[in-house]
């Protein structure tokens, strides 16, 4: 996996992320969603993008 510098900071993020909008919050099963990131994991996924915000509700994606 390819990594980037983020700004001045020393910051380093991989060039792939994985964005979970939707993907929790009673959309799907939970088996499903631990499933997908297990998966993007073993393929070497290494961000996952938890916006405080993705929902529904807001928050979802982080409990």
């Amino acid at each position: 996996m390819r990594y980037n510098r983020s700004g001045r900071s020393g910051l380093r993020l991989p060039a792939v992320s994985l964005g979970l909008w939707y993907n929790f919050g009673g959309v799907d099963p939970l088996e499903n969603a631990r499933a997908m990131l297990r998966r993007a994991f073993d393929l070497g996924i290494t961000h996952f993008d938890l916006a405080n915000n993705y929902g529904p509700p807001p928050g979802s994606a982080e409990e």
